[in-house]
């Protein structure tokens, strides 16, 4: 995956618990998360299902990166999103770039054109590449390429995964195909945001909200800074996308509608 500076990070309180689309501060404090850790958590921060699934592979020891059927499963699921594709596995982010160095392929960013482009859920219009990588549902990994056939051979295997970490992953997936198959539903429409938006530099496409204006660093730590003073996390980089979580209150909304035109 690409990588973000995260120092903005260390401006946050103590995050005691992080349930759905908030998290929890030591002193009592509340806030809606639209970084949502750069996607991984779209489903939210406790996902139906996931923690069993991580709990029954930890009670059988599945720690060990060692060849298991859980493999086959978690590629089956993927097949859902990208039918006819090759898939590589790998354990973390630095493993992926390497491969990606060594086949002589660069991530082009956000903007989903050229050889290998990120692929987000609930973005419409999506181009597809001949390599993706997806942003999964679920922010213990693993990393995955998702391939063109032709170009399987242009890859190793790829890394044995621990079951450990590809049950609950799996689960996840299983998750987000049944809420794409629903047309996202259970997730609200923010009509007042809406129209703040259009008169921002903020520019949305579906759930997620990028900054039109490039910013230094300086000036996006001070949005940065309003927006956490204000109760809502934002990415802790200007480059990153925001997205709006699946459901806000109305004083929420109001308060993030507020913080968009200030």
């Amino acid at each position: 995956m690409l990588h973000f500076d995260r120092e903005l990070l260390r401006l946050l309180p103590p995050v005691l618990r992080a349930r759905d689309f908030r998290l929890y501060l030591e002193g009592g404090k509340r806030l809606v998360d639209l970084w949502l850790q750069g996607g991984r958590a779209i489903l939210g921060h406790k996902p139906s299902g996931v923690l069993g699934e991580l709990k029954n592979a930890a009670e059988r020891g599945l720690f060990s990166s060692l060849p298991h059927p859980m493999e086959g499963r978690f590629i089956k699921a993927l097949g859902q999103f990208f039918p006819g594709r090759a898939f590589r596995l790998y354990l973390d982010s630095g493993a992926l770039q390497r491969a990606l160095e060594l086949a002589g392929y660069a991530v082009d960013s956000e903007a989903g054109k050229g050889q290998v482009s990120l692929w987000r859920p609930f973005l419409e219009g999506q181009t597809e590449a001949p390599i993706m990588i997806p942003v999964l549902p679920w922010p213990l990994g693993p990393e995955v390429l998702v391939l063109e056939k032709g170009l399987g051979d242009s890859f190793p295997a790829g890394d044995l995964v621990p079951p450990v970490l590809l049950a609950p992953a799996t689960r996840a997936l299983y998750s987000l195909a049944a809420a794409l198959k629903e047309g996202g539903q259970g997730r609200q429409r923010y009509g007042k945001l809406e129209k703040a938006l259009t008169d921002s530099p903020w520019r949305r496409r579906g759930i997620y909200l990028r900054l039109e204006s490039e910013m230094k660093m300086g000036e996006y730590e001070s949005l940065f800074r309003r927006f956490l003073e204000g109760g809502f996390l934002l990415p802790p980089s200007p480059g990153e996308t925001a997205i709006l979580p699946a459901f806000m209150s109305k004083g929420e909304e109001s308060k993030l509608v507020e913080l968009i035109k200030a």
